[in-house]
């Protein structure tokens, strides 16, 4: 891993009728839209599900690390999220990020081990850490059969 403070730059463009561009260097373009709560079209992501996807994302990536780094082995992780967006004191913002991560391990594992690991991956993740809305998690975890 780099020395910390990493930068991640991105850029946006869009025209007065076209959905915008997001684009960072070496990656591939992302077209966004406003969601149809906002009015607009749908189809396309949206800065909204971006964010929230970042946060489901963010949890695997976070747990990952963590199962490897714990020598936990496992099978397939799951994570489905919902962020409430809300207007709170006149401020529209993500208020409540709630997850819900599916967990299949190896038959055997230490289950216990591996409950531990996914609330310390949503208590150590840096999206939901740059947040301040109300997070929930929860967890299910099946063995695969022997």
């Amino acid at each position: 891993m780099q020395a910390y403070p990493h930068l991640y730059r991105t850029s946006a463009n869009a025209g007065p009728d076209t959905r915008v561009r997001i684009t960072s260097q070496g990656l591939p373009d992302i077209p966004t839209t406003a969601p149809p709560q906002f009015g607009g079209a749908g189809g396309n992501w949206s800065p909204e599900t971006l964010l929230v996807a970042a946060v489901a994302d963010c949890f695997i990536l976070t747990f990952k690390a963590i199962a490897g780094a714990s020598a936990l082995a496992w099978s397939r992780l799951e994570c489905d999220a919902d962020g409430t967006l809300d207007r709170v004191d006149g401020v529209t913002r993500f208020t409540r990020l709630d997850l819900r991560a599916r967990l299949l391990l190896p038959a055997g594992s230490d289950t216990a081990k591996a409950e531990r690991i996914l609330h310390k991956s949503e208590a150590v993740c840096l999206v939901t850490n740059s947040m301040t809305a109300e997070r929930h998690l929860e967890t299910s975890i099946a063995l695969e059969p022997a």
